[in-house]
């Protein structure tokens, strides 16, 4: 293979930001083109390089970029089916995002600055993908810690996207500190930075501290990938342009914690101790997002609480040992989860609102985005994973690795024994995965309800549509929800144009077709580690039935909520738009968890109590010291200077007869003295 061909892939886009940002303000009318052609090129690249690498091969090539005194740094390549298929997904989202954005940012002043981030931001990934020194690979981690904040804040006038994207920053920033040190622990026991000398001192039991090695990079992966506790910034972060959200939260920034954990797990693999810690993280992750999904308004929020979730599953399946799995499900994702966030910026620019609430009681619409509407549809089905749709085979996967880990069978294919994995770890992620399959169901069936076919919205044609108002919130938008209100860069009343439709349906076939590709061994799994991707009858009857028992579930909450409304409205009329919680299944389903639920579990209020008023007081302490203490001995110090300058000054004053009268009583002075000392 050529390998200008996969240096190619991360070079293009990093081109393209580097073009836009020349050429943004002086000729912006290059903006779009730039940002399209550069990523499609990379695109198709990474196709011709998955081509051309083939199954069941890989590539390792690299040059030395600088002696450190120890372990060389290299810019290095690494090839294998991991990268191709991780590659293509990137590609194919980050060419679906910014053919979405020309329309979506249409009228956007700022377009060219996002449009070179997001294409920026692409490169980063594909260079994470592609990297095969660990140095390098922090190196495209961290553009996209960069990248992110600025998309994030994109709306900076808004002072919800000022405050989520320095907090995105600062929470991933957390993690990364242990995950530095993490690397530098790494290669100083491998005597290497190459990912694949790593694996081979992995491999000879060369590693000196591989618990607490794998505990230090769990951190950075805590904070990327949005796993507990280091979550918090990614619904937050909702309050940036929705295109953002499906790049940087479905197949982008947050899949790259548990891509670095696939292609590193030979090492996780020696600690027993941080797969179980990694299955506590997960099952927690998992279940308290769902729990939250199932309680928010905001129509972003849900999803951004269903991307931890499933992210959740991720980790799960790598702490059952299978990171074919893993990876199966973070590309089923990708697909699915980039569809519904484009799908929601469609429905949110027609109904002027992200409140799910607030379009309960709009009447038709889903006429008015049938496009959206379908193709949500068909992603939140795969979301649910019910056959054929790809979430399904991805779901199932996960579910029946972590069944045979909990069997002391553990899916590891090679990469190390079978016992190397804890029954623990199995059996907690098995029962967490199969308990979040439940809320899964439940959270997506009352969003397709709410937003979609409400009652009352038949019956209201004369209740008039949602509305911004003057602080930012909908009409009817539940009353101390959160809520990441976005600013319209559309026209509601006239449809969407073709550049925010066909990049649906691009990504409704992967949702629909690409679970198939794991039913045979010569196809999806002879791309991977060739272990078997098809799922096990038992956790396919449960994980299936499960799916079934939430919609159903949801859909009777659902419908008791609305009939319990029109009994207590008045004749005639919808329920007010203040009761609109009233109506929500959530409420039903969730009971007295509801209200702590919808706030997230009050995490960020726990983490302001222990971590940030401790941080902020002790900031005004040094505040104080310098101001009142170490600046009052500057000042003195700069005052007693003044002070005898200022003498110094009135004894020279430029009268000759003064100095003259001063030499004579000097001079009187010095022979008494003399005479006196005599």
């Amino acid at each position: 293979m050529n390998l200008a061909l996969p240096a190619l892939v991360p070079a293009l886009p990093a081109l393209g930001a580097a073009a836009i940002l020349a050429t943004g303000r002086r000729a912006p009318g290059f903006a779009r083109p730039l940002a399209i052609l550069p990523v499609a090129a990379s695109a198709v690249l990474a196709l011709v390089v998955a081509l051309q690498l083939g199954t069941g091969q890989s590539l390792d090539a690299a040059t030395r970029l600088t002696p450190t005194g120890g372990p060389d740094i290299s810019l290095a390549i690494h090839l294998d089916g991991f990268s191709s298929l991780i590659s293509l997904l990137v590609g194919l989202v980050a060419t679906c995002v910014q053919v979405y954005s020309t329309a979506y940012l249409k009228d956007d002043p700022r377009y060219p600055s996002y449009a070179a981030l997001v294409s920026l931001f692409t490169a980063a990934m594909f260079l994470v993908v592609y990297s095969g020194d660990l140095i390098v690979l922090l190196v495209g981690w961290e553009i996209m810690g960069i990248c992110s904040y600025f998309l994030i804040g994109h709306h900076w006038e808004s002072a919800d996207a000022r405050s989520a994207s320095l907090k995105a920053f600062l929470v991933t920033k957390l993690g990364d500190i242990p995950f530095l040190f993490g690397i530098f622990l790494l290669a100083g026991d491998a005597g290497t930075f190459r990912i694949s000398g790593v694996l081979e001192a992995a491999a000879g039991g060369k590693l000196g501290h591989p618990t607490l090695i794998a505990l230090l990079l769990l951190a950075g992966v805590a904070g990327k990938s949005a796993q507990f506790p280091l979550h918090t910034w990614l619904p937050d972060a909702m309050a940036g342009p929705t295109p953002v959200s499906a790049l940087i939260h479905a197949a982008t920034m947050v899949a790259a914690g548990i891509y670095l954990v696939a292609r590193l797990l030979p090492v996780f693999l020696l600690s027993g101790a941080a797969l179980v810690v990694l299955s506590v993280m997960a099952a927690v992750t998992m279940v308290g997002s769902a729990l939250c999904a199932l309680a928010q308004d905001d129509l972003k929020r849900v999803l951004a609480y269903s991307t931890v979730g499933q992210l959740g599953y991720m980790a799960g399946a790598l702490a059952s040992g299978d990171r074919d799995a893993a990876v199966f499900h973070l590309v089923s994702h990708g697909a699915f989860k980039a569809l519904l966030f484009l799908t929601a910026g469609v429905v949110i620019h027609s109904a002027h609102t992200n409140s799910i609430s607030a379009m309960s009681r709009m009447p038709g619409l889903r006429r008015r985005v049938p496009d959206a509407y379908w193709t949500m549809g068909i992603a939140l089905v795969a979301l649910v994973g019910l056959p054929p749709f790809a979430g399904f085979f991805s779901k199932e996967a996960v579910l029946t690795a972590a069944e045979h880990a909990a069997t002391g069978e553990a899916l590891t294919n090679g990469l190390g024994p079978a016992s190397a994995v804890p029954a623990a770890a199995g059996w907690i992620v098995l029962v967490s995965g199969a308990l979040t399959a439940l809320i899964t169901a439940a959270y997506a069936t009352r969003l397709w309800l709410v937003a979609f076919h409400s009652p009352s919205a038949a019956a209201a044609a004369s209740v008039a549509p949602a509305v911004e108002r003057a602080d930012g919130r909908a009409d009817g938008h539940a009353a101390g929800a959160p809520y990441s209100p976005e600013i319209d860069e559309a026209d509601p009343t006239q449809a969407e144009p073709p550049a925010m439709r066909w990049p649906l349906w691009v990504l409704a076939v992967p949702t629909m077709g690409f679970g198939v590709l794991g039913l045979r061994s010569d196809w999806l799994p002879s791309l991977l580690d060739g272990g078997s991707l098809r799922p096990s009858t038992g956790t396919a009857v449960i994980g299936t039935g499960l799916a079934l028992a939430g919609i159903l579930i949801a859909y009777a909450a659902w419908s008791s909520a609305n009939a319990r409304a029109a009994r207590t409205a008045p004749t005639g009329q919808t329920p007010a738009p203040a009761d609109a919680s009233a109506t929500d299944p959530g409420r039903t389903l969730l009971g007295p968890l509801f209200g702590p639920a919808r706030q997230g579990f009050h995490v960020d209020r726990l983490y302001s109590v222990l971590f940030v008023r401790p941080t902020a007081a002790a900031a005004q302490l040094v505040r104080f010291l310098d101001r009142e203490v170490v600046e009052t001995y500057v000042r003195g110090a700069g005052g007693g200077a003044n002070l005898l300058g200022w003498l110094v000054r009135r004894a020279q004053n430029g009268n000759a007869q003064a100095y003259l009268s001063a030499l004579l009583a000097g001079v009187v002075l010095l022979v008494v003295l003399v005479a006196v000392g005599s």
